[in-house]
C-alpha cells in the first residue's frame, strides 16, 4: 500500500513521534540525549522549524513542531535522524537501522488542542512510570515552559504565551494545567490521531485544512472506528 502523502503545512503545529526500531533503545547515556537535542536544534534552525515542547524517552521521541517553510518537519527529522543513526553507531560500534521506519506526525489544532499535547508530551515519563511529577524527568521542554529554564532549542508558541502577560504568572498557570489529568478521550484522540496521522482537530479546523490543501477530510470510513470514538479525528484523502 502507498504512503500517504505527508502535511506540508506552513504555521500548522505537527505532533511528531519517533520509535526505536522494534521498541529497542535509542538512547543509552545522557550523553545521547543531550547530542540528539544538539541536532534538534542545529537543524531546527537549518530548516525553519519551530520546537515548542518535546520528551525524549528512552525509546522514542515526541516533538510539537510548527515548519515555517514547506518540507521543513520532514526535512529536520530525516536529518536529525540520519546524524544521530551515525553517532550512535560509531560510539557503541554497532551497525543497522536505529528507527523504526519513518517518522509519524499529526496536525495539531491549536485553538482546541495544543496545550493539552503539550501536557501530553511531557507527561510521558509519568505515564510510563518512570518518575512521579513530569519535572523530575530531565529530557523534557517541562523545565523550559513550567519553570523558564532557558533551553535554546525551545521556541514559545504564541497560545502558550497567551495564558498570561506576566512570565511568573504564565508559568504558573502552565504548571496548573497539569494538575488535571488528560481525560480519556482527549487521550484517545491524541493517540489515534499520531499512530493513524490523522488530524487533531475540530469541525472549524477540519474546514480549514480542506481549505489549505484542496483535500477532501472525512471522519472514519465503514471498518474504521467509529467517528464518535475518534472525535476529533479525521482522515485526509
Amino acid at each position: 500500500m502507498a504512503r500517504k502523502p505527508r502535511f506540508n503545512l506552513v504555521g500548522v503545529p505537527q505532533h511528531v513521534i519517533q520509535r526505536g526500531n522494534n521498541r529497542e533503545p535509542c538512547f543509552y547515556a545522557e550523553e545521547d540525549y543531550q547530542y540528539y537535542l544538539d541536532c534538534v536544534e542545529v537543524y531546527a534552525k537549518k530548516y525553519n522549524c519551530l520546537i515548542h515542547a518535546f520528551v525524549l524517552m528512552t525509546n522514542h521521541v515526541h516533538m510539537l513542531v510548527t515548519p515555517q517553510q514547506e518540507f521543513a518537519v520532514s526535512q529536520m527529522m530525516q536529518s536529525v535522524g540520519a546524524k544521530y543513526v551515525r553517532y550512535i553507531n560509531s560510539t557503541y560500534k554497532r551497525t543497522g537501522t536505529l528507527w523504526e521506519g519513518r517518522f509519524k506526525s499529526s496536525l495539531v489544532d491549536t485553538n482546541n488542542y495544543f496545550l493539552v499535547c503539550m501536557c501530553y508530551i511531557e507527561l510521558n515519563p509519568v505515564r510510563a512510570g518512570m518518575t512521579e511529577l513530569p519535572g523530575e524527568y530531565k529530557w523534557s521542554s517541562y523545565h523550559a515552559n513550567a519553570y523558564g529554564n532557558i533551553m535554546s532549542c525551545i521556541t514559545y508558541h504564541p497560545v502558550y504565551m497567551n495564558l498570561a502577560d506576566e512570565p511568573e504568572e504564565r508559568l504558573y498557570l502552565y504548571r496548573e494545567l497539569f494538575s488535571s489529568a488528560i481525560n480519556y478521550d482527549q487521550l484517545h484522540d491524541i493517540r489515534a490521531a499520531l499512530n493513524q496521522e490523522l488530524i487533531l482537530g475540530d469541525s472549524r479546523f477540519r474546514e480549514q485544512i480542506e481549505t489549505m490543501t484542496q483535500r477532501r477530510v472525512e471522519p472514519g470510513k465503514p471498518g474504521r472506528p467509529k467517528v464518535r470514538e475518534l472525535e476529533g479525528c479525521y482522515y485526509v484523502y
